[in-house]
């Protein structure tokens, strides 16, 4: 049934490609000899080898498991993209991610572009694939940037302008790769934010880089605190002097007051007169002198 599926989807997705050849016999994809341009073909997962440059090296099992029960239901609602290598094999190009959930859901054909990539093409289109999916954790990212530039030449407002996305923000990102290693594992298992780690950045020594992240993760440091954090150990923010508190403006007349309700009690009493409202405390000692000290204010009350 699920076969099915993915053959009915096939052929509707195989006018949307140019130079486009649907394909869905069982013998298309058993010889070495490819037609030209890319065409559309169901293929045996277990002809598909993994993409040794994939940029991608974290996939979330429960995200896994999610996309291969909706496989199971309906389908895979988008084809991978592989190239053909000898021996009617092929080398995925795109779509790691749909394979594995294919393969936990124990189908044993996946729909699939069959496009020809020169060794140089796969990357870069792996590359671009998976940044512009924003599956990539914030170093996966960093590294996947890094490798663009230099394998491929091109500058950062290239790069800006192929993935739409600004120059500083990919600078900001390749700066983590930068980080000691014990803080980059952080990042890439979700405990430290892209915005702790390019704070941390800011300061000077590996030692300080990693105290400071073991910090933020035992009390739950916010992006912010940790910025005013390495500030303060940067020297670049002086720390706030420490207020002590305020002198309290002594009222000639409390004194009296207390005084005055003192000796009417037969209790010490402290009034406080405020700018805007003050207070009065009766001390007493047990219920018994609590009783004496009410039967005074008011006869009767208990």
């Amino acid at each position: 049934m699920a076969a099915q599926k993915h053959t009915g989807l096939g052929r509707g997705l195989g006018e949307l490609f140019q130079n486009t050849t649907v394909d869905a016999s069982p013998e298309a994809h058993l010889g070495d000899s490819m037609p030209k341009g890319s065409h559309f073909l169901e293929i045996p997962v277990e002809s598909i080898r993994a993409n040794p440059q994939q940029p991608r090296t974290i996939f979330d099992p429960e995200q896994i498991t999610e996309l291969s029960e909706s496989i199971k239901e309906v389908g895979l609602l988008q084809p991978i993209v592989v190239r053909p290598l000898s021996g009617g094999k092929y080398e995925l190009v795109m779509g790691e991610r749909r394979l594995r959930a294919t393969k936990e859901a124990g189908l044993t054909v996946i729909p699939a572009i069959i496009r020809p990539t020169e060794e140089e093409d796969l990357l870069r289109d792996a590359l671009l694939e998976n940044i512009q999916r924003v599956q990539l954790n914030p170093l996966e990212e960093a590294a996947a940037y890094q490798q663009l530039l230099s394998d491929f030449g091109c500058t950062q407002e290239e790069l800006a302008t192929r993935i739409k996305k600004s120059r500083p923000q990919i600078s900001n990102t390749i700066r983590l790769l930068r980080l000691p290693t014990s803080v980059q594992k952080r990042v890439a298992a979700g405990v430290l934010s892209a915005g702790h780690a390019r704070a941390l950045l800011g300061l000077e020594d590996t030692e300080s880089m990693e105290r400071l992240a073991a910090k933020i993760v035992a009390e739950g440091m916010s992006v912010r605190a940790t910025e005013e954090a390495v500030a303060l150990s940067s020297g670049t923010v002086q720390p706030k002097p420490a207020r002590g508190p305020r002198p309290k403006v002594e009222n000639p007349r409390a004194h009296t007051v207390a005084a005055a309700l003192s000796d009417k009690y037969d209790t010490r009493v402290v009034v406080e007169i405020g700018a805007k409202k003050g207070k009065i405390v009766i001390e007493f000692a047990g219920e018994e002198d609590l009783d004496r000290i009410l039967n005074v204010i008011e006869p009767g009350l208990e």
